[in-house]
């Protein structure tokens, strides 16, 4: 039955190029009809929702036909990478929703077969130390249409080049002295087959592997074997892997027998708008201080996505929805925007919070006097019920709904004008109270006790509503506005120095935003609220008992839906 589900799906074009290549290798019993993927992160920085894109693809192909998804750490690099990226790249792929349960793997497990292998290579003859500086190889590589130059350390004896390799490893030479080379051609027309550089001396300590090694593979040799020790049968990885595969698979020839090989196939990155992917820009605005760390809420990196609220199943929606091809792209920020609010409109507990805040107050309401109003949780889900909000003789409105002198098509509160407070009375200002500078400091109004929403006789019509908060009772909490980090749409392809292309508008903070004591008192960090005609708001995890702090994921204003509709 599964057999003829997927090839249905393929028929009817369900499936990606990548799910097909995978279903037509078990369909023809390659590797014994297994499917093995794996996601082999570098443990030197954060994952990006680039890296989401592959998450989904390496751990849901393997969840959809039926195989494993490893999680493998390249850690082929002591000098980049720390255990704090290692915890942070499993916490993001169990927030994603995927697990790897006990197939949990380092390209350092597979050093004594790499370093076996090498020697191999070695022995016969297609391996060599080569004792040019880095700089004199990178000369002697030549261009795409003109072939290299042959290293003078080429043509060692086999005996040589096995003593100094082995002395590589022992540490009797210094770091950048020597290099293993594997020899290939340097004329080929693929400038990954010009002797590319196998091992490196690293004398750091590795921090899985301790002293024992002084030589460390390059990614190329490491990856591709890691991947044939392992038993992964689809090597799925980005389209700029395309130049490297025919090096991948010419060392996997080297190993595999007739059974099993692994494949490479690559697909598009995923590139966003107003962002940047590069783990070294990322590394450099944490480093420099221009953003609060990893997981800032502005920056891509899947932490920062979550703290500012986002949720796994947005992310995975916005990937399914740019899906995977094999021709680069520049995605709109504002499709994932989409997603997430299409998301959270469907979750997120509506709850009052006055950003500006302006006193109203009723001049007609007994001054003792508080009701009880019952707000609805989420107007879509209405299982979700109501919860409790006072409703006083004074009350919070933001500062934006009233104007004195208000254009014709201003719906909100003005002098003689009503409106309906939100799940209440309708009311209509009588005046307003200003200090020496001309700014109002209170907005006067009175309201009709036959509107109450909700009970009979309520269905008279206004305009305008506003949401509102109980003086007495409200919250003071922080309230942090995030927007895009870069002012430009691709800060990637501008000449100038990325770093002068940061929004400095992309944080405001406000310190006395109002909140109704209902939300304030259930609220718990990464908690997801709609806050009534503002946006989406998430509890940061720096809230405290007494000081709620709450990161604005995104307005309510949908681009594009908009847009989409205009086409």
């Amino acid at each position: 039955m599964e057999e003829i589900t997927q090839k249905k799906s393929v028929e009817e074009g369900g499936l990606n190029f990548v799910e097909q290549e995978i279903v037509k290798d078990l369909e023809e019993g390659k590797n014994g009809g297994r499917l093995n993927t794996r996601f082999p992160p570098e443990p030197n920085g954060y994952l990006h929702i680039g890296h989401a894109k592959a998450i989904i693809m390496d751990f849901g192909a393997a969840r959809k036909f039926g195989g494993t998804c490893n999680l493998r750490l390249d850690d082929t690099n002591p000098q980049k990478e720390d255990t704090e990226y290692v915890e942070s790249i499993k916490r993001d792929i169990k927030w994603l929703g995927y697990d790897w349960e006990d197939r949990l793997f380092y390209a350092s497990d597979y050093f004594p077969q790499l370093y076996d292998f090498a020697i191999r290579l070695i022995k016969e003859g297609k391996a060599y130390v080569d004792e040019q500086t880095s700089e004199e190889i990178a000369a002697q590589k030549g261009t795409p249409t003109e072939p290299g130059v042959n290293s003078p350390y080429r043509d060692r004896p086999v005996e040589e080049n096995l003593e100094l390799f082995e002395k590589m490893n022992r540490g009797d030479f210094e770091e950048g002295s020597m290099v293993l080379r594997a020899k290939i051609d340097m004329a080929n027309g693929n400038m990954h087959f010009r002797d590319p550089i196998m091992y490196r001396i690293i004398k750091k300590p590795h921090w899985r592997t301790g002293e024992k090694w002084k030589v460390y593979p390059m990614y190329d040799f490491a990856h591709g074997q890691s991947d044939y020790f392992e038993g992964v049968t689809h090597s799925i990885c980005t389209l700029e892997f395309v130049p490297h595969r025919p090096l991948y698979d010419y060392f996997i020839d080297l190993l595999a027998g007739p059974d099993y090989r692994p494949r490479q196939i690559e697909f598009n990155r995923l590139n966003l708008t107003y962002t940047v992917m590069s783990k070294r820009k990322l590394l450099q605005l944490v480093q420099e201080g221009l953003v609060n760390g990893w997981d800032d809420p502005r920056m891509p990196t899947l932490c920062g996505l979550r703290r500012r609220g986002y949720t796994p199943s947005s992310i995975r929606d916005f990937v399914d929805r740019i899906g995977y091809t094999k021709y680069e792209a520049l995605n709109h920020i504002e499709l994932l925007e989409h997603a997430v609010r299409e998301d959270l409109n469907k979750t997120a507990t509506r709850v009052s919070a006055v950003v500006n805040p302006v006193k109203l107050i009723l001049t007609n309401y007994p001054e003792d006097k508080e009701e009880t109003i019952m707000m609805e949780n989420n107007p879509e889900n209405p299982n979700e019920g109501k919860h409790p909000m006072p409703f006083t003789r004074e009350l919070w409105i933001e500062r934006e709904d009233f104007m004195e002198n208000p254009p014709k098509k201003f719906f909100r509160l003005s002098p003689d004008k009503e409106v309906r407070l939100k799940g209440a009375y309708i009311i209509r200002c009588t005046g307003v109270k200003k200090n020496a500078d001309g700014e109002i400091e209170e907005i006067y109004a009175e309201y009709d006790p036959d509107t109450k929403s909700g009970m009979p006789g309520s269905d008279r019509k206004v305009k305008g509503t506003l949401h509102w908060v109980s003086v007495p009772s409200a919250v003071n909490v922080e309230v942090r506005d995030y927007d895009r980090l870069f002012s430009v749409e691709n800060p990637s392809a501008e000449e100038c120095d990325f770093r002068e292309l940061l929004n400095p508008d992309s944080l405001k903070v406000r310190k006395d935003v109002k909140l109704e004591p209902w939300a304030a008192s259930m609220a718990k960090p990464e908690d997801h609220f709609q806050f009534t005609r503002l946006g989406y708001y998430t509890v940061d995890p720096d809230s405290e008992p007494g000081k709620l702090i709450f990161n604005k994921t995104i307005g309510l204003k949908d681009t594009w839906a908009k847009e989409q509709k205009k086409l």
